[in-house]
């Protein structure tokens, strides 16, 4: 039977194929944003427990209440604003399920989306889903920072959303105050929605702090804020995300979650209402990862690299030009089957496949291997 595909150009993510070539050559993995050590004992036994006391079934639709009140705690004691746990706080099954039930809920047909590339990957085909349209703005190769004129050349009638990434996967930047003023100017007075996905939200570094959109009261009345538990406590294989909304949007967003998944996963979310109790669990990341960054700088100091800053997430860019004219796909390609060390060419992030000569390094690794990885590509 012939399938009639609703992405008939859209083939496996390239975090798969560069997952599959990586096992293959038995390479050192530093393409995906996983981490590589264990997470708090703590958690891993608070989710055995809640297991033993029951927490089995089907959890509240909207996500366990104790947990809903906690998340509501922080973001009032990180960002100055109150969530109403009941209607504007809701537990997902990943922050991904997150990004896909907002978009479905909210946008329209013939609606159109703006996004910046280079990109996480899902957001346009997201967008393509609901038979809407994606419109990408590209972030200026020299810095990575979003030209504000353009959004508003882009802005139209028919502009139904913004999504925002900060601090930003795949290129480690982070918004700025000035970014956080053109944002609110240019949505004043309409009714664009803000999808932002603030997933890194507790790793920023050099004393920066996290624009949230929960920080700006203006914003928030029209954003939709989505985080993750997987890269907070180093778990990203649990799947369990959340997002903060004003109730209208929040009402919405359910609709399709509650069709989608229903609920998340139920002792898991046990376990996350004891580690948000102890706010060292997040508050403590940005000084962890700070480290693992200024390690992998430091190791590849030999190296032929140029390494662009890194301001906040999981990753840092890395410059090849300078040593290779192949595209950079090739040369991750060589990377993986020469050097035994995978990484992410920058080209998978856009839908036309730019490519500046730029491969994206993940420093979620634990020290030994950032040393042996960075030993690997001094070589090169």
């Amino acid at each position: 039977m012939q399938a009639r595909s609703k992405l008939p150009d859209v083939g496996t993510t390239i975090f798969t194929v560069i997952g599959q070539l990586a096992a293959k050559h038995d390479a050192l993995n530093l393409s995906q944003g996983a981490p590589n050590f264990a997470p708090d004992p703590q958690l891993v036994d608070g989710v055995a427990q809640a297991m033993r006391a029951g927490h089995n079934q089907y959890a509240p639709m909207a996500g366990i209440g104790a947990l809903r009140e906690a998340l509501a705690d922080k973001v009032e004691t990180l960002y100055g604003v109150r969530y109403d746990p009941a209607s504007e706080v809701t537990v997902l099954a990943s922050a991904s399920e997150g990004l896909y039930s907002t978009i479905s809920a909210l946008v329209h047909p013939g609606d159109e989306v703006i996004y910046f590339e280079p990109s996480f990957d899902s957001y346009a085909p997201i967008v393509r889903l609901q038979g809407a349209k994606p419109v990408a703005i590209k972030l200026s190769l020299d810095h990575f920072r979003v030209n504000w004129d353009e959004v508003a050349a882009a802005i139209t009638p028919k502009t139904r959303m913004i999504i925002v990434n900060t601090p930003h996967n795949p290129t480690a930047t982070i918004f700025s105050d000035a970014d956080i003023e053109r944002l609110k100017a240019l949505t004043r007075s309409t009714d664009i929605v803000i999808l932002s996905d603030e997933v890194y939200e507790h790793v920023v570094f050099d004393g920066a702090k996290h624009q949230s959109m929960a920080r700006h009261r203006e914003l928030a009345e029209r954003s939709v804020i989505v985080s993750s538990f997987g890269k907070s406590y180093h778990v990203t294989g649990w799947r369990v995300g959340y997002c903060l909304a004003p109730a209208a949007l929040m009402d919405e967003i359910r609709k399709v979650h509650q069709f989608m998944v229903f609920s998340a996963d139920t002792p898991m979310q046990h376990a996350f209402v004891d580690a948000l109790a102890n706010r060292d669990s997040y508050l403590g990341l940005s000084g962890f990862y700070q480290k693992k960054r200024d390690l992998l700088i430091h190791a590849l100091r030999e190296s032929r690299f140029e390494l662009l800053p890194s301001e906040g997430s999981f990753f840092m860019l890395a410059r090849f030009r300078g040593f290779s004219d192949e595209s950079d796909s090739d040369f991750v390609l060589r990377l993986i089957r020469d050097a035994r060390v995978a990484t992410i060419p920058l080209s998978a992030f856009y839908t036309d496949g730019t490519d500046s000569g730029l491969i994206r390094l993940s420093f979620s690794k634990d020290d030994a291997t950032l040393l042996e990885g960075a030993r690997r590509l001094c070589e090169i």
